[in-house]
């Protein structure tokens, strides 16, 4: 494992709050973490209900969900954590309305396509590499975690993907709170990677949908969900991406369908767009 850069970002007057933190769903993958001063974005997607987004070779997908909240609505974001250069992640509106100069951690491949944009605080992460965001006493380290948008041969078809983990760190560059992003990946022999390096995540947030193109699925369906929180073992787990676009064919009620079969209900936080979910960082619990 290597690390990429440190940032360092701009302090506040305000002290940061490392025992509390939130997470708001606004729709898709988009969601907005505040925690230890950091204000994250993920993934961000703001079309609306009807809007139709391009995924390549002639193929469409539409909308079928608003945003929780419009993009003009976020508060000052330090970054961006973007999993992949697809439309339903980074849209048109979002290209057009962000500032260019946010730091936006992805794949090479999206730092390219963004730097086409004119997003010139980019950076690339190959899987396993680190970046660290520094603002005041706290520290957060993201890393790139392995990801397979597709099966096979057709994954070269389909822009690279990365998960990511989130690792908050105090002064004493202690961890305080761990979160993990899955992006859009299959349930695959790499991820079982994860634990072994990271064995206590404490919260892990699932991209499903069973996104299927002609028959073949792109992203995680309800039963893999549930073998992912068994192979990861989260101490929480919060499902998104689920019902936003017409390609997405596995649906939320199978997935707690599924996790109910399995027992795991203590397991999984639900929620809806405009949902806040408060938490409190394990040391402080």
């Amino acid at each position: 494992m290597s690390y990429i850069h440190t940032v360092n970002l701009p302090v506040s007057n305000q002290q940061a709050d490392l025992e509390h933190g939130s997470l708001f769903f606004i729709g898709t993958a988009t969601l907005l973490l505040r925690f230890a001063g950091f204000t994250i974005l993920t993934d961000p997607n703001f079309l609306h209900q009807g809007d139709h987004i391009h995924v390549g070779y002639g193929l469409r997908a539409v909308r079928q969900t608003n945003p929780a909240i419009e993009i003009n609505e976020l508060p000052p974001l330090d970054a961006i954590v973007l999993s992949h250069m697809h439309e339903d992640h980074f849209d048109r509106v979002a290209a057009r309305k962000l500032q260019k100069d946010i730091p936006i951690i992805t794949t090479p491949q999206a730092a390219k396509a963004l730097g086409k944009k004119h997003f010139f605080r980019t950076y690339p992460l190959k899987t396993w590499e680190k970046l660290t965001l520094e603002k005041g006493d706290a520290l957060l380290i993201i890393t790139a975690m392995p990801g397979e948008h597709a099966p096979g041969l057709l994954s070269h078809l389909l822009p690279p993907v990365m998960g990511s983990m989130l690792e908050f760190q105090n002064a004493n560059r202690q961890t305080i709170m761990r979160l993990y992003i899955t992006g859009d990946t299959l349930l695959y022999k790499a991820l079982k990677e994860v634990p072994r390096r990271y064995p206590n995540i404490d919260l892990a947030i699932l991209h499903l949908g069973g996104t299927k193109f002609y028959g073949l699925m792109l992203t995680m369906d309800a039963q893999q969900g549930v073998e992912a929180i068994k192979l990861i073992n989260p101490h929480e787990a919060i499902p998104v991406h689920y019902d936003d676009y017409n390609v997405f064919k596995s649906s939320l009620e199978d997935f707690q369908q599924a996790v109910a079969k399995a027992g795991l209900e203590h397991q999984v936080r639900y929620l809806k767009r405009g949902d806040t979910y408060n938490f409190t960082a394990p040391a402080h619990q």
